[in-house]
């Protein structure tokens, strides 16, 4: 078994340095949870490409204009940004924003909710401008639902997470309008936009239970069957990245 592992490792390097050189390069940015990314199933399904994955832990969309950050996102996604040869981005930030910071100062330095999600969502709007202007072709995945129930503090993240007052019903309400919002955002600016909330969202208007993960300390999903999920619609939206003409009609901004 385990010479089986490592002759898949070697064929598997063997291969990624190969395709380097002549495939089209897709760099993806975010917390976390982009490294779903390099999942195999997601790597088969974007063969076309090379998949350069870029997971800063803790990262955030309100963070993204502050270079003195503890994440140092800024900083990272720049430099990645100045030096990679990809046109296609994406991203895909949100989940330690809705799910934790905004319901933080809101309860710690008594900031208005409404007002840390305008901030939140008016800033990784700002970043996806920042890129069409640069010359790249944006790609944005929705953030993923909260999973950390009420009263958890099992693991590291939830643990952090503990002090919040909010729900999982109230993060997850919260969470839902952060992705509505970036994705008539997206609309309107001819980004694509892949929005994963109706098959994440069970029948009791919390997480899908198959998507939690089988191992009770990690707030991620069970990255098979999320990979599973994605599979499904990166493959019909990341190629049509810098095809898409903006779509007609007003905008209209709203919070909820």
């Amino acid at each position: 078994m385990k010479l089986r592992r490592r002759v898949k490792g070697a064929l598997r390097s063997l291969f990624l340095g190969v395709q380097r050189p002549f495939f089209e390069e897709l760099l993806v940015l975010g917390d976390s949870h982009v490294r779903v990314f390099s999942s195999p199933r997601l790597r088969r399904k974007l063969w076309r490409y090379h998949l350069n994955v870029v997971s800063v832990h803790g990262a955030t969309a309100s963070g993204l204009e502050n270079p003195n950050s503890k994440t140092q996102t800024y900083n990272i996604f720049n430099r990645v940004l100045a030096a990679t040869r990809a046109q296609k981005v994406v991203v895909m930030l949100g989940e330690v924003d809705t799910g934790f910071i905004i319901w933080y100062r809101a309860d710690k330095y008594g900031v208005p909710v409404a007002e840390a999600f305008t901030k939140t969502v008016s800033t990784y709007q700002n970043f996806l401008r920042t890129l069409k202007a640069r010359g790249f072709s944006p790609v944005c995945v929705s953030a993923p639902l909260p999973t950390i129930q009420d009263g958890n503090t099992w693991g590291e993240v939830a643990n952090l997470r503990k002090g919040i007052t909010a729900t999982q019903r109230q993060r997850t309400e919260l969470t839902l309008a952060f992705n509505r919002e970036l994705e008539a955002f997206c609309r309107v600016h001819a980004i694509p936009y892949i929005n994963l909330d109706d098959v994440s969202l069970g029948p009791d208007g919390l997480v899908r239970a198959e998507l939690l993960n089988k191992n009770p300390f990690d707030h991620h999903y069970e990255k098979r069957v999320y990979a599973r999920v994605l599979a499904q619609h990166v493959g019909l939206v990341i190629p049509q990245a810098g095809r898409v003409r903006a779509a007609a009609g007003p905008f209209r901004y709203r919070t909820e």
